[in-house]
């Protein structure tokens, strides 16, 4: 309906996949399953739960009453025993059973871990379809030479392929740190009010290996080796602190990259991908704005600040159990993980669509080239004309100055080759100036270390996750 406010993310900018992650169908029949998967853990540890029971359960999973679901919370103000009763309605056999033992964040925390999980596959998957992109644009640019800039001030030379191996070494760190998140990755298992399974104990007349098995069988249903080993009611919030650090990170680089886009935008050596009919500016019809870029800056400001959130929550929950977690939370996990997703699908559509100019690059590394070079030309004049470098090293530094003039206040071309070519002290020959001048010289190991780089950390990387790549990553608006 247009006359309420929708959450942009979901209608502009994340892709279906990642919403379904978090949406309310996956949750409360999620929140069935983990019902399912208590009573045949019990039943299988000894209690009287009948196989009509569980049959019961199990046809009932997906055919979640939402309106009855409501009504419950409107009148008992608890979302988890409005699910419990919703589906007590389904399975009137199994009422008695539903929940046996259990707390409310069994269902809500259990799922917030498989939900954390599933999400984080997903980025995992996009993460190495932006790192296949680059790749590519690596491979391809690897030897052209480029202008390098420090503090956005021209210095030496690099080459384009090693440029993108920076954003590439981004990620590759980024990945790292979601592949040992998500190893560290655990359910909550099956504690209690307060952690201590005490009403599974009681529920087991006093047999803790039983209760222990419980926890067990529970994780393993999961598809974890294992649960938190101690927590209080809830897994420790710093596990959504340590997930969305590495979202945070991701945004930091995906940032980052698009920075480095806007500014070789305006410098025109290279363009994010323009579509035949796309508008660039409503007023300025010439305009190829980095609108992409720009939206991957936009929406990786937002999720690094989200982080935050979590922080403070962890940092905030009192003893074993408090609930000024669960509104925030409800926010926070699912948002971040949808903004994650549309920075990742512009990146890699960024990415993919990037087009370079090695003209423009070229043009602007042989205007700063002449600067570059003094050093090279006055060794060479030394070494092979028998020149004295200090009088050399004069002359290069008055002739610096004028150059530096002509194009500072004249707005003209740097004529420092030419002043250096008609010096009889330098003697040096129109052959031997533009060898001096090849931009390829000043490249240094540029080239080697892309190569290298991508040889040894990127490829076998992709390799071995060929089954992950392929995303779609077609941006909405």
């Amino acid at each position: 309906m247009r006359e309420y406010y929708v959450n942009p993310l979901c209608t502009r900018y994340a892709d279906e996949e990642m919403q379904r992650i978090f949406s309310e169908q996956r949750r409360f029949s999620t929140w069935r399953r983990l019902w399912l998967l208590l009573a045949e853990s019990e039943q299988a540890l000894g209690l009287p739960i009948t196989d009509a029971q569980l049959e019961e359960m199990r046809a009932h999973l997906d055919d979640v009453d939402f309106e009855a679901a409501e009504r419950y919370e409107h009148q008992v103000r608890h979302d988890v025993m409005a699910h419990v009763l919703a589906f007590g309605d389904r399975c009137p056999t199994a009422r008695p059973i539903i929940h046996l033992g259990a707390t409310s964040c069994y269902v809500g925390d259990n799922t917030d871990i498989l939900n954390l999980r599933d999400a984080m596959l997903l980025v995992r998957r996009l993460l190495l379809n932006a790192m296949d992109a680059l790749a590519e644009q690596a491979e391809r640019y690897k030897g052209v030479p480029t202008l390098a800039y420090t503090h956005f001030q021209a210095a030496q030379p690099t080459t384009v392929g090693k440029r993108i191996c920076l954003w590439l070494n981004d990620l590759l760190f980024d990945l790292r740190q979601l592949d040992f998140q998500l190893a560290e990755l655990r359910p909550l298992g099956c504690k209690g009010a307060t952690g201590t399974a005490a009403s599974f104990l009681e529920l087991f007349d006093g047999d803790a290996e039983k209760a222990e098995a419980l926890d067990r069988m529970i994780a393993e249903g999961l598809g974890f080796p294992r649960s938190q080993s101690v927590s209080g009611q809830t897994y420790t919030r710093k596990t959504d602190y340590a997930v969305l650090q590495v979202l945070s990170g991701i945004a930091q680089s995906a940032s980052k990259f698009a920075g480095d886009v806007r500014l070789l935008c305006h410098e025109k050596e290279l363009d994010e991908p323009f579509e035949p009919g796309q508008i660039g500016s409503s007023a300025m019809a010439y305009k190829r704005n980095p609108m992409r870029a720009e939206r991957i800056a936009s929406l990786a400001r937002y999720l690094i600040c989200e982080v935050q959130n979590t922080a403070f929550t962890a940092s905030s929950q009192w003893l074993e159990r408090t609930l000024d977690d669960s509104a925030n939370r409800r926010l926070t996990i699912p948002e971040a993980f949808l903004a994650a997703d549309a920075v990742l699908n512009l990146y890699i559509n960024v990415a993919r669509g990037l087009r370079f100019y090695p003209a423009v690059s070229e043009a602007h590394l042989r205007a700063e080239l002449p600067f570059l070079a003094t050093e090279n030309i006055l060794m060479y004049c030394v070494k092979n004309k028998g020149a004295d470098r200090q009088t050399l090293h004069e002359h290069i530094r008055q002739h610096s100055v004028k150059a530096a003039e002509q194009v500072k206040l004249y707005g003209k071309e740097n004529d420092l080759t030419e002043r250096i070519r008609a010096d009889e002290a330098f003697a040096v020959t129109d052959a031997e100036l533009e060898a001096l001048l090849d931009p390829g010289s000043f490249t240094g190991m540029a080239e080697r270390q892309c190569e290298r780089f991508l040889e040894e950390e990127i490829r076998p990387l992709l390799d071995s996750s060929r089954d992950c790549l392929g995303a779609n990553a077609e941006i909405n608006v």
